[in-house]
């Protein structure tokens, strides 16, 4: 099969798909790969890297595009790369389509297979190519409150980690999924003071074992969110349905209860964000304000860490490309159940149901298309 890699159109989004590492497993694997020229560059791959690994160097997006049987990014492709894809073609990406209608239909009119890294999902509920960018984010995601908490961005000045004398931050994480739990290990080691929700009683025991004792778990109900929302100076909004909309856990009434210059850092906000003031940033303009508190809600955080996040991200999904390239996207999903989980359009049909329960479109089973 021929396999393109295109350069990443999405606001500051550093990113490349494949590895020149991930090029050469895939050439021994009797497979051809175009690389636009440039895509790696800022991932710290160069041209001559995936030369010398062995793929064809394309000028353009549109060659690739044009040229390749399979194409595989990083982030949902944006408005101009629309009317590049072809019916038939598969798109193998991070979509996240039940935030966005607009990119929805154009998938559907475009007729191509667009299959979701974000929705392939193992016999044990993992979501192995959603994990590792998961990893990344909440690591990430006390980093920049951490930063944003400081008063020259509109925080409440307050040190995470507090010094001698003085009381660390509060932060509260909503969610005790990867995300959250890579955020309460990095909070917890800086010193702060953490409080995870979840409604899963299994999951919170586990991390209450596993985490130190400046973690505290909580269950997740409305009263218990409210309550930490009033001590809080950081919270990390980080709940997952996998492919559907973000519940609005964080209403715009909850905004009051909470200290001024307090930061919310919504890493749901791919799937439309769990708090309802929550709208998509980038990395050029990554904060707003809202009733006094600041909102960090940049879609592709990731990104910014772009040559750990590539290495991770080939690490993940090159057997699944394996699999889909090899076999065909037919029969690769007739053989992995993970693999036809990820598959959310069909010839203009849409075959993921949570995205079209968010827009009350029509849902075609995908088992009608295999044949």
């Amino acid at each position: 099969m021929v396999i393109g890699v295109v350069r990443e159109r999405k606001t500051e989004e550093n990113r490349v798909a494949l590895t020149p590492a991930g090029v050469e497993t895939l050439l021994a694997a009797g497979h051809e790969v175009w690389v636009e020229k440039e895509a790696g560059e800022a991932s710290g791959f160069s041209d001559e890297d995936y030369r010398a690994a062995g793929a064809k160097l394309s000028q353009g997006s549109e060659e690739v595009w044009r040229g390749c049987e399979l194409v595989t990014k990083v982030k949902e492709p944006v408005s101009e790369e629309y009317s590049l894809i072809r019916r038939g073609q598969i798109v193998f990406a991070y979509f996240h389509c039940a935030a966005s209608l607009e990119l929805t239909q154009a998938l559907s009119n475009s007729g191509c297979i667009a299959i979701a890294y974000e929705t392939i999902q193992e016999r044990d509920g993992s979501l192995p190519l959603l994990t590792p960018m998961s990893e990344v984010a909440g690591r990430m995601a006390i980093q920049q409150a951490a930063k944003y908490l400081e008063r020259e961005h509109g925080g409440r000045g307050v040190l995470l980690g507090g010094v001698p004398g003085v009381a660390p931050a509060n932060v509260v994480i909503i969610g005790a999924g990867v995300v959250g739990t890579n955020a309460a290990k990095m909070a917890a080691g800086w010193g702060a003071r953490v409080s995870i929700l979840d409604v899963n009683l299994q999951k919170l025991r586990y991390l209450s074992d596993v985490l130190p004792p400046n973690v505290v778990t909580l269950m997740s109900n409305p009263l218990n969110i409210r309550e930490a929302l009033r001590e809080a100076d950081v919270v990390i909004s980080s709940v997952l349905i996998p492919g559907a909309k973000a519940p609005k856990l964080v209403k715009r009434e909850h905004l009051a209860l909470m200290k001024k210059g307090a930061v919310i850092v919504d890493v749901a906000i791919d799937q439309g964000g769990s708090t309802e003031t929550s709208r998509p940033t980038n990395h050029v303009n990554p904060i707003y304000e809202v009733d006094g508190i600041v909102h960090y809600c940049v879609t592709n955080m990731p990104g910014a860490m772009p040559m750990t996040s590539t290495l991770a991200l080939t690490n993940a999904t090159l057997p699944y490309l394996l699999q889909i390239a090899g076999k065909g996207w037919k029969k690769a999903c007739r053989r992995s159940k993970a693999i036809s989980s990820g598959v959310n359009t069909v010839y203009g049909k849409i075959v993921f149901q949570p995205v079209a329960e968010a827009f009350g479109l029509p849902y075609q089973k995908l088992d009608t298309l295999l044949d």
